[in-house]
């Protein structure tokens, strides 16, 4: 069995990775680390948890000396540290967080403010979005899980992008989030008389995972590119539908689109690429791995219209970064995550 650390237990990301966890057949929980409710029991938090995790919340030290493996959900600028004190014993690492996520550090102190410490290790690490990258991630000891809203992005463009199918100027990106997406700490705009009934743009033109998007999606297009990207709080838990706009390049037709998606996608167990005539819904991935792909053109104009829908805490996080253990153990990328989507 894998031994499983989580620091951050306590957040959104962390309490789902506990649940995923706990009905994984080739893992088990060693540890779950906070540093708000240290000595308390994690069903203390989460009253849901009762009898299912009554484990006790330790340090980090604790965490990772009990694991072979430690998940890291905490916010920027934390998971470098933790990450040097994994790879010292041995003990692989996956950061929920954005601190592997950019390649160029230049990004990171832009966007994040901060700079990369630990260099070596940035240098072994790898963005690890498993439909796009499970060769580099294999044999791996630092893992970047992707952001939520890259993921969806990312899944829903790759085939446009990798087979040259849309122009790589002008794309424009409208997504929308459940509000977990902005972690378990109140804000203002998490508060529930002003997200409830309301639905609301933020950060426009401006939210940190531009970098993120830009990058992997610049990777499968063979050139540097840049989007207008903005996001949409919805009043809803979980869940993410990401609306894309590319331009066609000239003589692509809607159904060598529509193959290239199939074909690209045909093996890929998460990744469901709806019929015609179909669209994306995020109450058909709630609490699943599944990323959902509804393709549409316009002919007036010549524009993919892609829609992409994922939960935001499974396959934007948690479930994600189990897929990832999977192939880092050797393990079937499926294995402990074959939840059925809620229907409602």
């Amino acid at each position: 069995m894998i031994k499983v650390g989580i620091i951050g237990a306590t957040g959104y990301a962390g309490v789902e990775l506990v649940r995923i966890i706990l009905g994984h057949p080739q893992a088990e929980l060693s540890a779950v680390g906070s540093v708000s409710f240290t000595g308390k029991k994690l069903s203390d938090v989460y009253p849901s948890l009762a009898d299912c995790c009554d484990m006790e919340l330790v340090s980090t030290e604790e965490v990772i000396a009990r694991s072979d493996i430690v998940f890291a959900c905490v916010q920027h600028g934390l998971s470098q540290e933790f990450a040097a004190q994994c790879h010292e014993k041995n003990v692989k690492f996956i950061d929920l967080g954005a601190d592997f996520r950019l390649e160029e550090e230049a990004d990171y102190k832009e966007w994040y403010g901060l700079d990369y410490t630990h260099h070596e290790l940035h240098e072994e690490a790898v963005y690890a979005l498993p439909e796009l990258y499970r060769d580099k991630i294999k044999g791996k000891t630092v893992l970047g899980n992707p952001g939520c809203y890259p993921t969806s992005i990312a899944l829903g463009l790759a085939p446009a992008m990798k087979n040259h199918l849309v122009r790589t100027q002008g794309v424009v990106i409208d997504s929308k989030s459940g509000v977990t997406g902005s972690g378990r700490k109140l804000t203002e705009g998490t508060h529930y008389p002003v997200c409830n009934e309301a639905f609301e743009p933020y950060k426009i033109a401006a939210h940190r995972h531009t970098p993120e998007i830009e990058q992997t999606l610049s990777d499968l297009a063979g050139e540097k590119l840049k989007v207008v990207f903005v996001p949409h709080l919805l009043p809803v838990n979980r869940g993410i539908v990401s609306t894309i706009y590319a331009h066609l390049n000239p003589g692509v037709t809607e159904e060598q689109v529509r193959g290239a998606y199939e074909t690209f996608y045909a093996d890929e167990k998460f990744v469901r690429v709806k019929p015609a005539g179909q669209t994306a819904n995020l109450r058909n991935v709630k609490c699943s791995n599944y990323c959902d792909i509804s393709l549409h053109v316009d002919p007036r104009t010549d524009t993919l219209i892609v829609v992409s829908t994922i939960d935001n805490m499974v396959k934007g996080a948690a479930g994600q970064a189990v897929q990832n253990m999977n192939i880092l153990f050797g393990l079937p990328e499926d294995t402990g995550l074959n939840m059925v989507p809620t229907s409602f």
